[in-house]
């Protein structure tokens, strides 16, 4: 099991003390003060999840998150000072799962560490009920069928089974699933969701796991077990 934890963060006191508590509950923290030296340690080392602080010299979070986002599905924690609600919006937007305010308890951050965790899945598996997502082979099964899946096709259903409930416009879902940025449509989206939908049909007659709001986006409608 991957219980490496990247705190990136430039307070050594505090970075010192996130590790103490990480290591109490069985993780292995590795702390990282600069923020150019972040994303090729992710990629080198493949961490379970990553504390990611804004206010970084070399690089900021958000751009590291974003830098981040092009290669790897990691969950990301933001953890900053800052508490503007466009903040919190933009750091969610950029592909964090979750956000934490400073002055904090590192306990919660401990608890929202697990509580991240369990969502994800651990990036590498992820069942729902019914559903089973293997990253590694990009294999995809529902109720023990096979689903023909494109690379493309996969992510969005990994990112969207990943986050029940929580809609995504189709720009979000964009900037995903495209780690090179290029220029589509936004009714490219739309035709991904129909062929991913038309699969998951022929394979489940009347199951719709996927569903529109109108004007919105997409949400994944079934809980994670």
């Amino acid at each position: 099991m991957n219980n490496r934890i990247l705190i990136v963060e430039d307070e050594a006191r505090l970075a010192s003390l996130l590790a103490d508590y990480l290591r109490q509950a069985n993780f292995a923290p590795h702390i990282v003060a600069d923020g150019l030296e972040t994303a090729p340690w992710v990629r080198e080392n493949h961490p379970a999840l990553i504390l990611l602080d804004l206010m970084l010299p070399g690089k900021d979070g958000m751009d590291i998150c974003k830098e981040i986002r092009s290669f790897s599905n990691v969950p990301i924690i933001m953890v900053t000072a800052r508490i503007e609600e466009i903040d919190r919006l933009l750091g969610l937007e950029l592909g964090a799962d979750d956000y934490i305010c400073k002055p904090f308890s590192p306990r919660e951050v401990v608890a929202r560490v697990k509580a991240v965790l369990r969502r994800s899945g651990g990036q590498t598996t992820l069942r729902t009920k019914g559903l089973l997502l293997e990253e590694a082979s990009l294999q995809a099964s529902w109720n023990g069928r096979k689903l023909d899946l494109t690379s493309v096709e996969f992510k969005l259903l990994q990112h969207l089974a990943a986050h029940p409930g929580r809609i995504f416009s189709r720009e979000q879902l964009m900037d995903r699933i495209y780690a090179d940025r290029r220029i589509v449509s936004d009714r490219t989206i739309d035709s991904h969701i129909k062929k991913l939908r038309k699969k998951i049909e022929t394979a489940s007659p009347g199951e719709d796991l996927i569903r529109s709001v109108y004007g919105v986006g997409y949400k994944f409608e079934m809980e994670r077990e």
